[in-house]
């Protein structure tokens, strides 16, 4: 069971690593955030396993992690079409 934990909190700090190093790039620091949703969407689901199979509250954590997903690849189309690539240096924040 440590090593479960051990790993788990390895990849959220892994996630959060990328995503500070990778601020430059949004559809890295996506990937990131779905990986860090990812650790946590695990540890959720050991938890849960732990406390007699109630997986109910993981499937709405999954729905709405997709919903974020959705989102942030919307965000991403978006910026890409309208300036042609996405990174945070080519466009300015005052639009």
């Amino acid at each position: 069971m440590l090593i479960y934990k051990f790993l788990l909190v390895l990849m959220f700090l892994s996630g959060l690593l990328v995503f500070s190093l990778k601020r430059k790039h949004l559809l890295l620091m996506l990937l990131s955030l779905e990986y860090i949703v990812l650790s946590v969407y695990l540890t959720l689901f050991i938890y849960l396993s732990f406390l007699g199979n109630e997986y109910f509250f993981s499937m709405v954590f999954l729905t709405f992690t997709v919903c974020e997903g959705v989102l942030g690849l919307s965000i991403l189309v978006s910026l890409i079409r309208s300036h042609g690539n996405d990174y945070f240096q080519s466009f300015s924040t005052l639009w």
